[in-house]
């Protein structure tokens, strides 16, 4: 473990951090996240594989062909995290089973997409000073009872039932403001009644609470966008939820952190990631 530890630099043990967190990411993201030339990125990938942190495996399609390979840990990196993490030290060969569950998982489009989120955002912090992802947790992390429990919240909330689950919590700063944030990942393959019923559960949660956060909804396009703010235009939402698509920032050429977020009952421009209404006044989750 000690000469692997040796050979890695500081943007490896963030990428393994990150895979040990959120389980995989492919060349693509790893490439945009962290590089920004992929054979540069693709040559180091292969040096990670063989220290024996990382493996990898690529899906095959269904219409024919492959997909791009798709990293995760190795038992070495998982081991090597843990130490840093001062974690319980994984079981010996820990990573063959968490492999098999990640490269079967039916939900691996929803995963990737969810963390092609923060990687478009730690894109973005490399290429644009100022601007820092300074938290990026998984949803298992939120789904314990009493995880946004804190001293000052009515007690009740730890009795509470049907919490939101939202897909990952964040931190994004830019310059000197800081915004913790809630996501839910959107493919449209749910009804809009869904989301919106989401939607209620969050503002439950935003009105047991000292801290509210915005939720953001990262939607497939602006027309279901549309109709799902149309859907909640009865509904009292104070500053809580916005939302952004992803075909408005693939035209625009903009990534999460820009101006595409459209804040519920706001009137003007599309908002940044930075400029989204907060109030937490007590320490983080």
């Amino acid at each position: 473990m000690l000469e692997a530890q040796s050979a890695l630099t500081g943007r490896d043990l963030r990428l393994l951090g990150w895979l040990y967190d959120h389980g995989v990411l492919t060349t693509d993201q790893i490439n945009t996240a962290l590089y920004g030339s992929l054979t540069f990125c693709q040559r180091w990938l292969l040096k990670l594989l063989a220290l024996g942190v990382v493996a990898r495996f690529r899906p095959q399609r269904w219409e024919g062909g492959s997909y791009p390979y798709h990293y995760l840990l190795d038992q070495l990196g998982t081991e090597i995290v843990a130490a840093q993490r001062r974690d319980p030290l994984p079981r010996r060969d820990q990573a063959r089973p968490r492999r098999q569950h990640l490269t079967s998982r039916a939900n691996l489009p929803h995963l990737l997409a969810t963390n092609q989120f923060f990687v478009d955002l730690a894109g973005h912090e490399r290429t644009h000073p100022g601007g820092r992802l300074i938290e990026w947790r998984s949803a298992s992390t939120l789904q314990e009872r009493g995880a946004f429990f804190r001293t000052g919240d009515d007690p009740s909330l730890m009795l509470l039932k049907n919490l939101p689950r939202p897909d990952a919590h964040g931190v994004w700063a830019e310059h000197d403001r800081q915004v913790p944030f809630l996501l839910e990942m959107d493919l449209g393959t749910e009804n809009l009644t869904i989301l919106a019923n989401k939607i209620i559960n969050y503002v439950r949660l935003a009105d047991m609470t000292r801290w509210r956060w915005p939720v953001l909804f990262w939607l497939p396009s602006t027309r279901r966008e549309l109709n799902l703010h149309q859907l909640l235009s009865d509904t009292t939402i104070p500053d809580l939820v916005a939302t952004a698509t992803g075909d408005h920032a693939t035209t625009t050429g903009q990534s999460p952190a820009e101006n595409v977020w459209w804040l519920h009952g706001h009137h003007g421009p599309r908002l940044r990631l930075s400029e989204l209404p907060h109030h937490d006044p007590v320490e983080p989750i």
